[in-house]
């Protein structure tokens, strides 16, 4: 046992208690930093990243697509989800209007006219490929509707999620500015509304996933362009993705005829804000009118009684750019 104790003294003569297990410079490796913590884009996910990579997939969709300009168009909606848009005006005016189109079906031994020749230029040349197809095939795509021998394909749309508004805003240190739509059902009025949010620097619309317009061939085209660059978010619930927003950190206003505060005198315009607009008809449903933080009006000493939704939303976006101009 002595010649233990020793030749344990001899390796670690400064010990009394004789040769400890060393750490192999673990200690000391722990004790290093691991550099600056990296920005949000580069976290996974975190929310800047996520908006990072929304905001990229949709610049990369919009390059593909070569932007949206113009609006209202037919069109029914598949089982695959795709929208089948038919007739010789509506597929012209939709590829004219730069609606997104995964496929242009034209019928065999079709009967050339200034429609078709423009159709079928505009797709090839922005790449869209031609499926040449019997008559009957057109028959059962467009379930009996008058096709006309052609029949546009436009891919379903790729609803953001309502978080990725405020962090899209957050990248740009901006105060969120978002649209929340409850029972607008009429697509040209949310393709209306996103081209209003593209005008006054907003951040994106909220819609429900139920009873609500959807971004269909129609809203891109009434969008002018804005649905290349704005985002649509779809909740499964509005009032709960509103009480979400409030714990972010933001304000949300209810639009209504009898509201308490005209918008020129909300101050809440200028931060971080949800306007949310219901049906001209109906207004917003009494849980969405509960989560509000306050009610808005439109002052209006005409005679009408009240606005379509994108009508409403360009007066009331107009309003917050201003006042955040000023601030």
């Amino acid at each position: 046992m002595a010649g233990n104790s020793q030749r344990r003294n001899r390796r670690n003569p400064g010990s009394k208690k004789g040769a400890s297990v060393g750490t192999g410079g673990h200690s000391r490796r722990a004790l290093e930093g691991k550099g600056p913590t990296p920005p949000g884009e580069a976290r996974k996910g975190h929310p800047k990243q996520r908006a990072a990579n929304a905001a990229a997939k949709r610049a990369a969709d919009a390059k593909a697509r070569g932007g949206m300009r113009r609006g209202g168009v037919q069109g029914r909606t598949g089982k695959s989800g795709a929208e089948l848009v038919y007739g010789r005006n509506s597929v012209l005016e939709a590829l004219q209007g730069d609606v997104p189109a995964s496929a242009l079906y034209v019928q065999q031994f079709i009967d050339n006219d200034d429609r078709v020749r423009d159709a079928l230029a505009l797709a090839t040349e922005r790449g869209v490929p031609l499926m040449e197809a019997p008559r009957p095939q057109l028959d059962n795509l467009a379930e009996g509707h008058n096709h006309q021998g052609l029949i546009l394909q436009v891919p379903p749309y790729e609803y953001a999620h309502p978080d990725d508004l405020i962090a899209a805003a957050d990248v740009n240190k901006d105060a969120p500015l978002i649209v929340a739509l409850d029972g607008i059902t009429d697509s040209r009025n949310l393709g209306a509304v996103v081209r209003s949010v593209a005008a006054f620097d907003g951040h994106g619309v909220v819609v429900p996933e139920r009873r609500s317009a959807g971004m269909t061939a129609g809203a891109w085209k009434t969008s002018s362009g804005a649905a290349a660059r704005v985002p649509v978010a779809r909740a499964s619930n509005l009032t709960r993705a509103l009480e979400s927003y409030k714990k972010a950190g933001l304000f949300v206003v209810g639009l209504a005829a009898d509201g308490e505060h005209e918008i020129v005198d909300l101050d809440a315009l200028t931060g971080p804000v949800v306007v949310v607009m219901g049906s001209e008809g109906k207004g917003m449903s009494r849980l969405v009118a509960e989560t509000c933080d306050l009610t808005a009006r439109i002052p209006m000493p005409g005679q009408a009684e009240s606005l379509n939704a994108g009508v409403a939303a360009g007066i009331v976006l107009y309003e917050a750019a201003r006042q955040r101009a000023k601030k």
